[in-house]
């Protein structure tokens, strides 16, 4: 009965995520608006019923594909206990490095990126989604660090965090999503060592 349930699991598992890739193939090709069921059955080689079994609409099919791409990428990873270890500031420099890096080095990631910009107005929840499963889990644990880690004293950790992440997606949307970097140029280790300076200022007398 166990390994029967296993088996069961497993395929599952296995059908799951051909549906995933297939309509990750599908929305990236066509958008949100312009993706087709019949398209993502055909790309997964599962039956439709299948699909619908486990994602009952688009929406929860392109909601399962952000909560895939958190898990899988870990775009604003902070590192639970080790990152109380580091100075905050090279913590929160390595935070900030990695994260521009993974979403540079993924135009999987931007595509998505652009979608949820470009269809937020007729479909929210695309936008809602995305907010729910990678930026708010980050803002909350960031708040929470600045909030408290025993070498920083911060009078508003939330305000900070959202300061923080806010600088970054906007550097991102600028030079990745809307493509002007050249219009508003900035050096990206310029941009992080001063705002690293703005959260935690350096000791009086140095420069």
């Amino acid at each position: 009965m166990t390994k029967a349930k296993n088996i069961e699991r497993e395929l599952s598992a296995q059908k799951t995520d051909l549906i995933l890739a297939g309509a990750m193939q599908e929305f990236l090709e066509h958008g949100y608006a312009g993706a087709r069921i019949d398209k993502i059955v055909e790309a997964a080689g599962v039956s439709k019923a299948t699909v619908y079994r486990y994602f009952p609409d688009k929406e929860a099919l392109f909601t399962a594909l952000i909560q895939q791409m958190a898990s899988r990428k870990e775009l604003f990873r902070l590192q639970n206990l080790r990152s109380y270890e580091e100075e905050p500031i090279l913590f929160l420099r390595r935070y900030a490095t990695e994260m521009l890096e993974n979403v540079a080095e993924d135009p999987q990631i931007l595509t998505f990126l652009r979608i949820i910009l470009g269809e937020s107005g007729r479909f929210p929840e695309l936008a809602r989604a995305f907010v729910r499963n990678i930026e708010k889990s980050s803002l909350d644990f960031l708040s929470q660090y600045f909030s408290t880690h025993p070498k920083l004293q911060i009078a508003d950790p939330e305000v900070t965090a959202r300061a923080f992440i806010g600088t970054l997606i906007h550097f991102v949307l600028l030079k990745h999503v809307l493509h002007s970097g050249d219009i508003v140029p900035m050096d990206r280790d310029r941009l992080l060592e001063s705002l690293l300076a703005l959260i935690i200022p350096p000791p009086i007398g140095n420069s």
